[in-house]
């Protein structure tokens, strides 16, 4: 077992609360994949983490017990973070959402997602992929209801992305409930699965009506969940804007799934940017706009980065946006602090009003790491503009 002394500004952060371990508290480090032990400068154990490059950070610290990372560690994990969401499992609306979520549940770099009777495991970096037998091993034991398993590569070095692991397969597409409403979803295609999890709050907010009778533009829309769940709560109509070609289909699948017409639902495959100037030239208004861009995006003309560029969102919604209109601004950059996106709106609003319907963040099967903003990585603002 690998000892670490770490600096005493590292020491600090752990005594914060805070669990990834970055690059730059570990200049000297010329091996990584390892469980460690981490000690002050003065020699005090700290307690157990282990170094892994991923997306983000250089590793996680684990717990300041002296445990290894072995079965029965992930079982005891599981089964607390079993217990955690014991309400969803009652809730016989929904039957998708987060089981186990990084540090929040006690152990960084990976996820595990219920779909139905299905679970996915996401591995975020090389050394939890290499224990991963272990923790699968222990995950069957704590859900032995789970009728199959599949994982998802979230880092760079192997030659797939998605994989079946263990029992049954699941058809290649089934539906799954969340508040209510069915949403189609696929286990084994890529990254993807066709519904973003963490915004079931966000999307319940639809179904429970907020945009009855009302139309709703839905930007960067994926799959459309946004659109489906106002179309279930009484919207009059919608329009889903995303530029993947992928995803008219996988849109309809969602309507289809619920009885739903599509003849007052527009599906466009179309650049966001490109459809605010169309709608501006046709004199299309809305009454509802949904603004949940991913963190940063690329096409031929442009390059959009939350951070810097999410203003330019709010300042061109405004223009299409009916008098007294809601605008729903999402941002899931863990980089972009609640302030910082804040700014970014106000900065779009350039001194127009508004008024904050609801603040989200994620929701409770998301548990996060309280003591780390980033952790808490999910932003919404439901804002009604004034007229």
């Amino acid at each position: 077992m690998n000892k670490v002394f770490v600096s005493r500004r590292v020491e600090k952060k752990l005594h914060k609360g805070q669990a990834l371990l970055e690059e730059v508290d570990f200049p000297d480090l010329s091996e990584t994949d390892q469980e460690v032990e981490l000690f002050s400068q003065r020699k005090e154990f700290l307690g157990k983490a282990y170094l892994s490059r991923q997306n983000k950070g250089i590793g996680w610290f684990v717990t300041n017990q002296n445990i290894s990372f072995k079965q029965t560690f992930f079982e005891s994990l599981f089964k607390q973070a079993k217990l955690k969401r014991s309400s969803y499992y009652q809730d016989e609306l929904t039957t998708a959402f987060r089981l186990f979520n990084q540090e929040g549940d006690g152990f960084g770099g990976m996820t595990l997602d219920l779909y139905g009777d299905y679970v996915v495991f996401s591995w975020y970096n090389s050394y939890i992929y290499g224990i991963r037998l272990e923790i699968i091993a222990a995950f069957s034991q704590v859900f032995p209801e789970v009728l199959g398993a599949y994982e998802k590569i979230r880092f760079k070095g192997l030659d797939y992305e998605s994989a079946h692991i263990y029992g049954q397969e699941a058809a290649e597409y089934f539906t799954v409930l969340e508040n209510g409403v069915l949403y189609q979803v696929f286990m084994n295609d890529g990254l993807m699965t066709g519904i973003f999890l963490d915004q079931h709050e966000v999307r319940g907010s639809l179904v429970d009506g907020l945009a009855m009778g009302k139309s709703l533009l839905n930007m960067f829309s994926y799959t459309a969940a946004f659109s489906v769940a106002a179309a279930m709560g009484g919207a009059s109509e919608t329009t889903s804007v995303d530029l993947a070609k992928r995803s008219r289909e996988l849109s309809e699948a969602h309507f289809h799934a619920n009885g739903l017409s599509l003849d007052n639902h527009r599906l466009l495959v179309m650049d966001v940017f490109e459809y605010f100037k169309y709608a501006k030239r046709k004199g299309l208004s809305y009454d509802v706009i949904v603004l949940d861009p991913p963190s940063f995006a690329r096409n031929k003309k442009q390059t959009f980065s939350v951070a810097k560029d999410y203003h330019k969102l709010i300042s061109q919604s405004l223009e299409i946006l009916n008098p007294g209109g809601i605008i729903i601004a999402s941002t899931n950059a863990a980089n972009v602090s609640r302030q910082k996106f804040t700014e970014q709106i106000d900065k779009g609003f350039a001194g127009r009003k508004y008024q904050v319907l609801h603040k989200y963040g994620l929701p409770a099967d998301f548990v996060y790491n309280e003591k780390d903003e980033s952790s808490n990585y999910l932003k919404v603002i439901t804002m009604k503009v004034s007229k």
